[in-house]
């Protein structure tokens, strides 16, 4: 039910903050007079609902946060509303300020785009950017798409969550629990005009400590001190630690990666004539194929709802992904019957199991090119992936005794050197960019990550050039394989997010 509407409608200013006049309560903190709430009229067609913060006001109480905790019910470690800390100036004439911030309800939300399931929806009304845990996986994407990693995994639910504007309080008339919780007046409700503000007023949405607004064309508004240092910047801007390590999708990547390159390699050798030595190396390739499909729900809050994941096959790289993997499976499984058999037409079936399996290594790559993780937002991935099954794959024929060894050893040597080169010339972009996300991963990388990065390093060297020219072909594709894992690792654990401001003293969860 919307809140009745005034006979009149203030014109032309889209930052006007309409309020009501309400004696003291209890649900306003005692305050009177004029409550800057909720707008007092309906949205019309074009608008929508979006925050409204004035970091001059707040004090950090994070009142907010707690109001916001409590309304959904959320454990203490999951937080839909933050308020992280601003600083700058020189001593002794510092600042330290504080921003809340929730979902911004943006006007391209990269949540809803990414989603496989469709978990995520923009309602038509109001504008309110909404998500059914119903339907949620648990797949955790949403959370790297979001340049502002808003939607929080609750564990014990095995969902993500995030702001939904208490749409519910809304529709009602009443404030979102952190806007009436805050004592300053800070937070508050407004009605934008999506036209307008998508092509003019886009700054309001930036601040210091807050990725760029135009990633996702965020809603939300931001009102600045006045004198707000020039160097202000989040304080826990230099606090680097490595994420989260995602084992799951490490073995699943690496194994989908390895299993098709190799398919795809005894099928090229098959149309030379030696299909019988191909028939081993066909059969290991689709089982560990088989395998990687296997174990790769395990990664889900939810693995029972895995199949949900294909409902998203216009945006969601990730529903093209498993679309891709299954049909790959299928038709790999055929043309691995037909080999056996001795079916005729069977090479015309390898090749498009193989041409559909590229395509789905592509898919994979293609999820991580994501505006919030800038470490992995670039083509160097998708080369990452596509030299990783090139170096695998052909070892893994060559072990498996099939002919044409010389050649196979010669293509997975190109592959392991060009993979060296780019990982080097990758981590040198990083150590150069001016982004700090990539300038915090260039610094674990070299710090604290250094051995590991070296090892792999040394184990794709040693497993795909060295071991196999002295012979040693089998141990080489082990060592291989042990540093594309390495690899696989050190590409989750040393992306640096983008993010909003957190704490300097940061809360960690209980372990």
């Amino acid at each position: 039910m919307q809140p009745a509407a005034t006979t009149e409608r203030p014109p032309e200013n889209p930052f006007t903050i309409l309020g009501t006049v309400q004696p003291p309560s209890p649900s306003t903190g005692g305050r009177s007079g004029p409550t800057p709430l909720v707008p007092d009229i309906p949205l019309e067609d074009g608008e929508q609902y979006r925050f409204h913060f004035d970091m001059s006001k707040c004090v950090g109480c994070k009142c907010c946060e707690v109001a916001c905790a409590e309304q959904n019910n959320n454990p203490a470690d999951v937080s839909w509303r933050r308020v992280g800390e601003v600083e700058g100036g020189v001593f002794p004439h510092t600042q330290r300020l504080h921003l809340s911030i929730g979902c911004n309800h943006c006007l391209d939300p990269a949540c809803m785009t990414g989603c496989p399931t469709k978990a995520y929806s923009k309602d038509p009304r109001t504008g309110i950017v909404l998500h059914n845990a119903d339907a949620c996986i648990g797949c955790e994407y949403c959370i790297w798409n979001c340049p502002y990693s808003v939607p929080a995994f609750n564990p014990a639910r095995g969902v993500v969550g995030k702001c939904d504007m208490c749409h519910g309080r809304l529709a009602e008339g009443d404030a979102p629990a952190c806007v009436d919780a805050c004592p300053s007046e800070a937070l508050a409700i407004e009605i934008v005009d999506v036209g307008e503000w998508r092509e003019m007023y886009r700054d309001e949405a930036n601040a210091p400590g807050l990725p760029s607004a135009d990633d996702t064309i965020s809603t939300t508004r931001l009102t600045l001190p006045e004198e707000l240092p020039l160097d202000a910047e989040k304080a826990d801007l230099h606090r680097m630690r490595p994420a989260k390590a995602h084992f799951s999708l490490v073995l699943m990547t690496v194994l989908t990666q390895l299993s098709i390159a190799g398919f795809s390699t005894t099928w090229l050798l098959s149309l030379s004539g030696g299909s019988a030595s191909v028939k081993a190396p066909a059969l290991v390739s689709l089982a560990l194929g088989l395998a990687s499909f296997a174990a790769s729900p395990l990664h889900l809050g939810r693995p029972a709802f895995a199949p949900l994941a294909i409902r998203n096959l216009r945006t969601s790289w990730l529903s093209r992904e498993v679309l891709a993997l299954s049909a790959f499976g299928l038709a790999a499984s055929v043309y691995a019957g037909m080999l056996l058999a001795g079916i005729s037409g069977a090479a015309a079936t390898g090749g498009i199991a193989a041409a559909i399996g590229l395509a789905a290594m592509y898919a994979t790559s293609r999820i991580y090119l994501v505006p919030g993780r800038p470490s992995w937002n670039s083509r160097l991935t998708i080369g990452d992936f596509f030299l990783t099954g090139g170096t695998l794959g052909p070892l893994l024929v060559a072990t498996l005794g099939a002919q044409h060894e010389r050649a196979l050893l010669a293509f997975a040597v190109v592959a392991a050197v060009l993979h060296v080169l780019l990982e080097i010339w990758r981590f040198l972009g990083f150590v150069r960019s001016e982004e700090h996300e990539k300038q915090a991963t260039a610094r674990l990388v070299s710090g604290p990550l250094s051995r590991l990065f070296l090892l792999r390093l040394g184990l794709l060297a040693a497993g795909a050039v060295g071991l196999p020219a002295l012979g040693y072909v089998g141990p080489g594709f082990a060592l291989a394989v042990i540093g594309a894992l390495v690899g696989r690792y050190l590409f989750f654990v040393s992306a640096v997010p983008k993010n909003m401001a957190m704490p300097f003293l940061e809360r960690r969860p209980a372990a």
